[in-house]
């Protein structure tokens, strides 16, 4: 199948047309349509998008672009063993980590999907003997302790899911939690600082580099190596590692490791949380348990995306709608903004799902797009930024649309009551305020505190944050990463910036490249 750039299809051009005679948000805004523009996003996840300005026609013509990009059908092909990644001539699986059942799949999705059950299975086992003490170090001690060694999509997604889960885990008195450290910044302090806080002897190590060559993991490992051979007068830290990486790459004295668990090239890194990527230290930290239930609500997430219907769809949805903000409305940027402690690391994930997979200049045929692709993505935890970057998004000159993720209860099972209400309850306030306020505005005869409204936003909620909810939180953005992709028709699971940023920091090490490069490489 062909497939057209955005600015080739009628659709688009249907939704530039009713841009100019759209009714704004703060007309549109009722409890009606509140009610009325809200979808599951997952088994126990919503997503409400009426602060966007929703109407049926708007809703119909944005179906028509769903449709004539063929979003849910390429979807399919993707699941079906495709080469989705048409810069590597490769397809794209990470979907199978979680599950296969109500995915359309052809024999070779399917053993794609055998073969991460398999691993998974035996991760799982592995770390249920860590957990028990069944397997010990080599000096004897219980493992306490992991230290994943990775970099981007080997650190930025599992640490997410591990601080989001963390306090979850800890309110239940029958589950262990062991502590994690994630070692990711080539940065020498970085290492050295963690070593410093860490047992080693009752600490299990994990490496993770789906090349295995990868520079910064490498050199971190080597180093922590040099540290604990130091400590322990030269022991083998591979004894107490865990590798994690391409079943194709033979890794140097990869029979020295403790275990090893394998993904494959279909799996981008920032894609791979779910896979053994994420999964060994998840499951070693939370149990089997935690960890299957993370899965499970990705997988409902997942066949959520294939609904044609887009009002059914949640991920289609909100990537339509940030295509309509981006190549219609013209706005630049977007912000994620969690009103749970538990995601404060979450939108350093979804920056480099959002700007990595979609930050391209050319379509998936090579040739230069005509509109913007994706904008910058930031966030931070509410209500923390309300006090320090809110003020732009009321009454700057530029418009920033905005993503909330907010829960009905706390993670920790503890609360105080004050006047009649609760912390969560006041969290909870100061989150529909923002949507309020964002959206509708408030006239004043001083223009100092007038404010336009009409800015816009959507919301994704549940009662808790469990590791159902997070599994789908990771799906939902997940899909909609690569909707966008579709719908601007780029490769969104490559990175070709990345890997020339890496090459020139190769040729500097080495003293060559371009005298640019090396000018300023001679500043240190």
């Amino acid at each position: 199948m062909t497939y057209r750039d955005l600015d080739d299809t009628a659709a688009f051009d249907a939704l530039k047309d009713f841009s100019h005679s759209k009714p704004g948000i703060a007309d549109l805004l009722t409890p009606e349509t509140v009610r009325c523009y809200t979808m599951a996003a997952g088994e126990h996840l919503m997503f409400s998008y009426a602060a966007k300005g929703m109407t049926p026609e708007f809703v119909s013509l944005l179906q028509d672009l769903a449709d004539e990009c063929h979003c849910t059908d390429r979807y399919r092909e993707l699941l079906g063993g495709a080469a989705m990644n048409t810069g590597e001539n490769r397809a794209v699986m990470h979907h199978l980590c979680r599950g296969s059942e109500g995915l359309p799949l052809c024999v070779v999705s399917a053993e794609h999907a055998g073969f991460y059950a398999s691993q998974r299975d035996k991760f799982l086992k592995f770390a249920e003997q860590i957990r028990s003490g069944a397997i010990k170090s080599p000096s004897g001690h219980v493992y306490d302790t992991v230290v994943q060694i990775g970099v981007g999509g080997s650190c930025l997604g599992p640490k997410t899911v591990y601080e989001a889960l963390d306090g979850y885990v800890g309110t239940d008195g029958n589950s262990k939690r062991l502590k994690v450290f994630f070692l990711s910044n080539v940065d020498p302090d970085e290492c050295a600082d963690i070593f410093s806080r860490i047992n080693a002897a009752s600490t299990i190590f994990i490496f993770v580099s789906k090349s295995g060559t990868t520079q910064e993991t490498v050199t971190n490992f080597s180093f922590m190596k040099k540290l604990f051979s130091d400590m322990y007068q030269g022991q083998c830290l591979e004894a107490q590692t865990v590798a994690v990486t391409d079943r194709n790459v033979s890794l140097p004295d990869r029979d020295k490791y403790l275990a090893s668990f394998y993904i494959d090239s279909e799996i981008g890194g920032r894609f791979s949380v779910t896979s053994a990527c994420g999964g060994v230290m998840l499951s070693i930290a939370f149990g089997a348990g935690i960890f299957s239930r993370f899965l499970a609500g990705a997988h409902c997430s997942d066949v959520l995306a294939l609904n044609d219907d887009i009002r059914k769809n949640a991920a289609l949805m909100d990537a339509l709608l940030g295509i309509y903000d981006v190549n219609i409305l013209g706005y630049k940027a977007n912000a994620v903004i969690p009103y749970s402690r538990a995601l404060c690391g979450f939108h350093y994930h979804i920056q480099q799902l959002f700007m990595e997979s979609n930050g391209k200049q050319t379509d998936i045929y090579g040739r230069r797009v005509r509109y913007e692709t994706c904008p910058v993505t930031f966030g931070a935890v509410g209500t923390d930024c309300q006090h320090s970057f809110f003020q732009q998004f009321h009454q700057g000159t530029s418009y920033v649309p905005l993503e909330f993720i907010g829960f009905s209860e706390g993670q920790m099972g503890q609360d105080f009551l004050s006047g009649g209400h609760t912390s969560q309850h006041r969290l909870n306030a100061c989150l529909a305020a923002q949507i309020t306020a964002l959206a509708v505005g408030r006239s004043n005869a001083d223009p100092g505190r007038a404010f336009d409204g009409g800015r816009g936003s959507v919301l994704l909620f549940g009662d808790r944050l469990t590791p159902e909810n997070m599994g789908a939180l990771i799906a939902h953005f997940e899909n909609k990463a690569m909707f966008q992709g579709f719908l601007w028709n780029v490769n969104s699971f490559d990175q070709e910036g990345v890997k020339l940023g890496k090459e020139l920091a190769g040729l500097a090490l080495s003293d060559s490249g371009n005298d640019v490069l090396r000018a300023y490489y001679s500043f240190f």
